[in-house]
């Protein structure tokens, strides 16, 4: 099975992270007034998503606070719910292939990433969690 690292892990996180922020204009489902939650979702949880990578303990952190299993846990309940938004929040009948598309992606990518960051020699400032 291919295993994505910590590091493709990060890069990834930001790339969803912004196209998730982008997504309702990429996709033309901008819509304040009559279907707000089906915009702010995927705005909310990508800010989400660029906020905790920023404090994940991984190679593109900048404070290293939020173990990586932590993380990963979390990205995964963000997915779960961005998949099921439209039917949770009611907003199916107008929008749900982005949603659910992205939602199910992240789900693999998680399931897919190792769930150790790496340390090559000479970063002694990442901490390398270690769990059995």
């Amino acid at each position: 099975m291919l295993m994505i690292t910590s590091r493709l892990h990060g890069i990834i996180d930001y790339v969803v992270g912004v196209a998730l922020i982008a997504a309702p204009w990429l996709f033309g489902f901008v819509d304040f007034e009559n279907f707000a939650a089906a915009t702010w979702t995927p705005i909310i949880i990508g800010l989400a998503i660029i906020g905790m990578s920023l404090m994940t303990n991984y190679e593109f952190s900048l404070a290293r606070i939020i173990p990586l299993r932590t993380h990963l846990f979390i990205d995964f309940v963000a997915a779960a719910f961005l998949a099921a938004s439209p039917w949770l929040l009611n907003y199916a009948d107008y929008v749900y292939v982005p949603h659910l598309i992205v939602g199910l992606a992240e789900i693999l990518i998680v399931s897919m990433t190792i769930k150790q960051a790496y340390m090559p020699r000479g970063r002694d400032h990442l901490v390398v969690e270690r769990h059995a």
